[in-house]
């Protein structure tokens, strides 16, 4: 048997969006944990510097006390920001379940403004597949509370 066979299949939500502003007005609503707690979850501990650790806390599930504990891993201003997110609990099914992933901003710069890449890689299946499922439709939804930062910051 190969390696990549004993290797658990994974998933990556994709998101990619253009927005008519530069990169620095999307950078700060992505490293600002005041405009972080205003689209997406108040993060507790936030620095953009590489190191940190920060936590997020969600709905609790099960034996999961919904804290989503998360790394800075790497951060180059206005172009990538990347996390650690992991959280859930190896006893859980469902929602709950462990949870080790890696959420990785892209910025680049386009004709009139940024385009924005997020992917959010790692989810293991089918042990995660309902985090996969909840975090696709979760990150879409989120969108529209990120551009109304970004817009605001414009």
């Amino acid at each position: 048997m190969t390696d990549a066979a004993l290797k658990p299949a994974t998933q990556d939500i994709v998101v990619d969006e253009v927005f008519p502003h530069a990169p620095e007005t999307i950078w700060n609503a992505l490293t600002s944990g005041a405009l972080i707690a205003r689209w997406l979850i108040a993060p507790t501990g936030f620095a953009p510097v590489p190191g940190t650790h920060f936590t997020y806390q969600t709905t609790p599930a099960g034996t999961w006390d919904g804290v989503i504990q998360c790394q800075v891993l790497e951060v180059i201003p206005n172009e990538r920001f990347v996390y650690a997110w992991r959280g859930g609990h190896e006893s859980n099914a469902g929602y709950g379940s462990r949870l080790d992933t890696v959420v990785t901003f892209i910025l680049s710069k386009v004709e009139n403004g940024a385009r924005l890449r997020l992917v959010h890689s790692g989810f293991v299946m089918p042990v995660n597949d309902v985090a996969f499922k909840n975090m696709s439709e979760g990150w879409t939804k989120i969108l529209p509370r990120l551009i109304a930062i970004i817009d605001e910051q414009a």
